[in-house]
């Protein structure tokens, strides 16, 4: 351990910080059972995520925002699909104003305000410092399709969970967060956003909308802002999983996860601005690929193309620790210099990203 070697790629196209690994080979090995091991049984040794600070904790005189009851919708775009969510409307929210809107997968994880990713304390932090807009946030859980057997999407998913041994409940969340499709964004778009509409007085320009996730949700989430960059144009993605999942599952979809650093070099530009975060004790599925190669050259591809984009990557495993701990910062990235008097801008890559090179990758553990 500690032997640094290089490591050429040219498949795959990526390289990582020399620091950033180099910080890895300075670490005892630690050998926890797949059991204990944090992020799961394909995540590598990892040291402890860094503790809650700032605001990622509520505090005294700040005032909070309200966060609805559970609230059901069904799906016509799922096929009878039964997905639950909740709103978040901050404080300073006035009716007479439309607030920007901020869409978060497996939502309701993010909604705990002791938990290890409390987006609840974050948003009224900033929002009350004027660090970011006012924003109706819509926590969003993957649906429930057990109630809508003998239709194309119980089938498929039912059949999807028998050939990989998942749940039911995992398998309609991989149909829907991890298809590289325009689906789940026609879902946000055409079923969800509506129904928060009757409620609130939302922006519809994609300057004012960002969407978030982790895991299969961070892929997701920047699935959906690739696929209707009208829609959304602010990506934040945790652990991102551009991997295999869906690939080829079903017939009428050509692309998986990881075709998506392709896609960004090879298709037309999306006026996105993306803050990727990962670890390199993500995990190393032998089903479906590989998470920390996956995000770098998610950053590779997003870098050489010109887009606003930070890449923050650690030697975290597959948890949302790390991305809770920064998440402040990431929202404070995310929506500077936003201007409630526009509904556009045309992101571009900071001069000092520009002026540094791709990230390059050494071998430090064998």
């Amino acid at each position: 351990m500690g032997t640094h070697r290089s490591l050429s790629l040219a498949s795959l196209a990526i390289t990582v910080l020399t620091l950033s690994i180099q910080s890895i080979a300075q670490q005892p090995p630690v050998t926890p059972s797949a059991a204990q091991q944090p992020g799961g049984p394909n995540s590598g040794p990892a040291p402890a995520p860094p503790p809650l600070t700032g605001d990622a904790l509520q505090h005294p005189g700040i005032p909070a925002g309200t966060l609805s009851p559970r609230l059901s919708l069904r799906s016509q775009i799922y096929d009878g699909m039964v997905s639950d969510y909740w709103i978040y409307v901050p404080a300073q929210y006035d009716p007479k104003k439309a607030a920007a809107v901020m869409v978060f997968q497996d939502g309701e994880g993010y909604a705990h305000r002791d938990g290890d990713h409390p987006a609840l304390n974050v948003l009224d932090n900033l929002i009350a410092a004027g660090k970011i807009p006012v924003i109706i946030a819509v926590f969003t859980n993957p649906g429930d399709i057990s109630a809508s057997p003998d239709t194309p999407t119980y089938r498929f998913v039912d059949a999807y969970g028998k050939k990989w041994s998942r749940t039911l409940k995992d398998s309609i969340r991989s149909t829907e967060y991890d298809t590289v499709s325009d689906r789940y964004a026609r879902f946000l778009h055409d079923e969800l956003l509506p129904k928060v509409a009757e409620r609130y007085n939302l922006r519809t320009d994609a300057y004012s909308r960002a969407i978030t996730g982790l895991s299969s949700g961070g892929i997701c989430s920047f699935n959906a802002a690739w696929q209707r960059a009208g829609d959304f144009s602010r990506v934040i993605s945790w652990i991102g999983s551009f991997t295999a999942i869906q690939w080829h599952e079903d017939p009428t979809v050509p692309d998986g996860g990881q075709d998506y650093p392709e896609k960004i070099l090879r298709e037309d530009h999306r006026n996105l601005r993306v803050w990727l975060q990962d670890g390199s004790n993500d995990q190393e599925n032998p089903k479906y690929g590989s998470w920390p190669t996956a995000n770098i050259r998610m950053a590779n591809a997003l870098k050489l193309k010109g887009y606003d984009f930070r890449f923050s990557f650690g030697t975290g495993p597959h948890t949302a620790g790390v991305g809770g701990a920064e998440f402040a910062e990431e929202m404070i990235w995310l929506w500077r210099g936003y201007d409630p008097a526009k509904t556009t801008e045309s992101y571009t890559q900071d001069p000092a990203e520009a002026a540094k090179p791709p990230f390059r990758v050494a071998i430090v553990n064998r």
